[in-house]
């Protein structure tokens, strides 16, 4: 079995396997090669980007630097806004819905490393050489989601559509649909309702409308 299929098993892998490395390694230098492109040069930036990820829709806006892992395990709906320092470290599957919003240094995580110190640093594999060996979790995040500064999501997290992280939160388990949820570990706080429409925040409004 390839070590490409066992991350998608679900399985321990070598991250060290020359196939893996290579996969890295050139979405490694397109990270680098969008990162020293200009904000406005957005065509350019939009040709690097489908070389990075497995699948992306449209209208979509990274500000960088960004930092993909493998890229090509990672599928991302219409769109999408990143601000600085967006990373995604796709060992494993990452998919992100329909207009999502992610804040400065928003982190999403799959590996997962033994718990063990020297399960961590060496493990045998069926053909009996040592390895460094991990795992991966894939994260799911749905549709008009929205993520405050700086938070992190950990390796096996699903986020229903239409919520709200609050900054700095480490979301540890799945949050459901509709909720509002931070802290570390992250929570649900409450639903969020009709209550929280801008409507009802006049001062804010002030001479806009809610459409």
């Amino acid at each position: 079995m390839r070590e490409e299929d066992k991350i998608k098993a679900g399985i321990l892998f070598c991250p060290g396997d020359p196939e893996l490395k290579a996969i890295k390694l050139k979405t490694h230098n397109l990270n680098l090669d969008y990162n020293s492109t200009y904000e406005d040069e957005t065509e350019k930036r939009a040709e690097i980007i489908e070389k990075i990820v497995g699948e992306i829709g449209e209208g979509g806006f990274m500000q960088g630097p960004i930092f993909f892992h493998y890229g090509k395990h990672t599928r991302i709906g219409k769109k999408l806004f990143a601000n600085f320092n967006f990373t995604v470290q796709d060992d494993a599957e990452v998919t992100i819905g329909d207009d999502c919003n992610f804040g400065p240094n928003t982190t999403i995580v799959t590996p997962v490393h033994p718990m063990i110190a020297e399960e961590r640093n060496l493990m045998m594999t069926a053909a009996g050489e040592k390895k460094r060996m991990c795992y991966a979790k894939p994260v799911h995040i749905g549709n008009n989601c929205w993520f405050g500064a700086n938070v992190t999501v950990c390796p096996g997290v699903t986020i229903g559509d239409n919520c709200v992280i609050g900054a700095g939160s480490v979301v540890t388990r799945d949050i459901p649909e509709n909720s509002f949820a931070a802290g570390v570990p992250c929570r649900v706080i409450r639903e969020i309702t009709e209550k929280d429409s801008m409507r009802y925040k006049p001062e804010i409004l002030a001479d806009n409308q809610v459409i």
